[in-house]
């Protein structure tokens, strides 16, 4: 039986009021991809607006290559997946086995609170399928309730991109949500590692991982809970 595993990401393309572009780091999306795909499962890609979303130019820089982007980059059926990604409004959770999140830091601006979002997260948890996010990712967590009414977060061990790695990056001013912050007033057992280094953490079916190092080995303990 093929595992269908769902990966959403950003329809936001702006940094704040800087004028910079942003939208989803490749790597986070790359890594998971093809550590999925390579284990025989399916893979879809949606995102709120539908259609190509917005790639964070920073992610497709030299310095921030890995073997997994070049070959996501040079995979024409991945570039038409990329391209044609579907509508989160569209996507019923009883299609799929699990949801992932890639991060940059366009989520910060629409997931964060994006209703189809929150909805199809809620679906999964209730179903008790898995549910992982990775570096800004988790954000889309905050808003999530249990069947009981209980946010998904409170009491469980998470993690994301930390205050220091937002201060690393120089973004801490413009970012209307810092990932470490929101994840503790959510009342998260929330912790970290040091500053880019790949650091996960799985309570149950929630899984998350810090920070691009962290994509990797988010999706394979994805894989893992699947196989549960």
């Amino acid at each position: 039986m093929t595992s269908r595993i769902l990966m959403v990401l950003t329809s936001h393309d702006r940094l704040g009021d800087t004028g910079e572009p942003t939208g989803f780091w490749l790597e986070e999306l790359a890594a998971p991809y093809y550590v999925c795909l390579d284990a025989g499962a399916e893979v879809v890609l949606a995102s709120p607006k539908g259609g190509q979303p917005p790639l964070d130019p920073k992610s497709d820089a030299e310095e921030s290559q890995t073997d997994a982007t070049r070959r996501f980059q040079q995979d024409d059926q991945a570039q038409e997946a990329l391209a044609n990604t579907r509508k989160l409004s569209e996507i019923s959770a009883d299609d799929f086995d699990a949801i992932f999140y890639p991060g940059g830091h366009g989520p910060l601006w629409d997931l964060v609170d994006d209703s189809d979002s929150i909805r199809l997260i809620e679906t999964f948890w209730a179903q008790q399928k898995p549910v992982a996010a990775v570096c800004h990712a988790p954000i889309v967590l905050i808003h999530a309730r249990d069947p009981e009414g209980e946010l998904i977060i409170k009491g469980r061990q998470i993690t994301g991109f930390t205050n220091e790695e937002e201060d690393a990056v120089g973004l801490t001013d413009i970012v209307p949500h810092l990932v470490e912050n929101a994840l503790k007033e959510g009342g998260a057992h929330y912790s970290k590692a040091d500053v880019f280094v790949a650091y996960t953490r799985q309570d149950g079916l929630l899984i998350t991982g810090q920070n691009p190092p962290s994509s990797e080995p988010t999706a394979k303990l994805l894989l893992d809970a699947l196989k549960k």
